[in-house]
This record gives structure tokens, sequence and C-alpha cells, in this order.
């Protein structure tokens, strides 16, 4: 009998073999250096962070130039912070031993699914669900 690459827990919850999982955690462990470096990259061009600007006791309202770019360096970081969190969250979930299984129903998450985005905790319905 061959050795299936998926197996099965008294649960009858199919887990991903912990040497399948090893590239994947070491792919999102890379992946979150590089957005963590990437945020502190991003948080020091705010414009808001100028301290000769905030010596000049300037108005926030006062530079449409600078407003715009505190609200564009805001919506990357925030989108960043994200996929911060999303990163951590899958890799601890390759740490619990619950990789691949969606943390909202339970079932198995699309193999094409973690394939694109390794760092997906839920299914494709259960993320529908959620954005609605």
């Amino acid at each position: 009998m061959k050795k299936s690459a998926v197996r099965t827990t008294a649960e009858n919850v199919i887990q991903i073999p912990q040497k399948l999982l090893h590239p994947i955690g070491s792919f999102l462990t890379q992946q979150l250096s590089r957005l963590e470096r990437r945020a502190r990259e991003v948080s020091t061009q705010d414009p808001f962070k100028d301290t000769k600007r905030l010596l000049e006791n300037a108005s926030p309202d006062s530079d449409a130039a600078v407003q715009f770019g505190h609200a564009r360096i805001t919506a990357i970081k925030s989108e960043l912070d994200r996929k911060i969190i999303q990163t951590k969250k899958a890799l601890a979930r390759i740490k619990i031993g619950k990789y691949g299984i969606c943390e909202n129903c339970g079932n198995m998450i699309d193999t094409d699914r973690l394939m694109i985005y390794p760092e997906a905790t839920l299914c494709v319905s259960c993320e529908k669900k959620r954005e609605k």
C-alpha cells in the first residue's frame, strides 16, 4: 500500500505532512521578512513624519500633495500590515498542524488556492461569506 501525500487524523480531518509543509513554511518566513522590511521602508516615507514640517507647525490641510502622500502611504501600510498578519497566521497554523484547513468551517482549502495564496487560512466559500 502506497503512502498518501495527505493523512487523516482521528477526527477525519485531512492534514498535509510536515515534510511537505517545510518548504511552504520557509517561503512564508521569507515573505514575512520581506513584508516587514517593506513596511518599515514605507513608514519612513510618510510626509507627516517630516520633522521640519512639524517644526514649522504646518496645518495638515495646507498642502494637497502632502495630504495625498500621507493617504497613499497609509493605504500601502495598511495593506502590508494585513498581509503580515495573514502570513503570521499561516505560519502559526503550520506549527500547530492545521495549515490547509479552513479556520472557519474546518474543510480543506483547495490546493490551487494555496498555490496562489499560500497564506490563505479560509476556503473560498468562507472567504466569500466574510467579504459580504
